[in-house]
Order: C-alpha cells, then structure tokens, then sequence
C-alpha cells in the first residue's frame, strides 16, 4: 500500500475562536464550516475544546476543510434540537506538517 509520509511537526498551535453554530437537528450528525484565519490547507486539526458541556451534544470529529475553515461536526443525540451557545471562544489545536511526500510505501 502506498501512502503520503507529512514528515514531522513544524509548529504545534493553539486558535481561540468565537464561534456561533447553527442548530443541530434531532438525532443527527452533521458538520459545521467556520473561518478561522491562519489555517493552512495542510495543517491537522489535533483537538477542538467546547468551552461549555451541552446536555445532548457532542462534537464527534473536526478536520481543515479548507485554507482558513475549519470543519466541526456536531452530535445531537436528543429528540429535540440543539443550538450550541453563541459567541463561545473555542480552543483549536493545530499541528503543521513540514513536509509531504508522496508515493512511500507503508
């Protein structure tokens, strides 16, 4: 199998952020997009921290979708419909590769 070797971790980051989601409907999982200036394409998204707990709510993954957006996807495990709290700083952990190869088998 071949794959893509990043190389090691140029800069490890810590983004605070204020972030306004929309609701999140009954019983789904569903991604969010957000600008957050200074993202590069290739960085990783290591954690994202929610400054609050939310009965019901979870956010299950988050990824760089796009130079400057992140993408959080949130879990409403309720039957009713959940809007996270606006306005709340959240904590974005990024981890910039210094390299990418391509083409390494692993």
């Amino acid at each position: 199998m071949s794959g893509i070797i990043t190389g090691n971790v140029q800069s490890l980051s810590v983004i605070s952020v204020a972030l306004s989601p929309a609701q999140v409907a009954i019983n789904t999982t569903a991604e969010q997009t957000f600008t957050v200036p200074g993202v590069a394409a290739s960085d990783v998204v290591v954690s994202i921290n929610k400054p609050t707990a939310q009965a019901g709510l979870g956010i299950v993954n988050y990824r760089v979708s796009a130079a400057n957006t992140v993408g959080i996807t949130f879990s409403n495990n309720t039957a009713g419909a959940i809007t996270p709290t606006a306005g709340q700083t959240y904590m974005i952990v990024l981890a910039r590769p210094d390299s990418t190869q391509a083409g390494f088998n692993v």
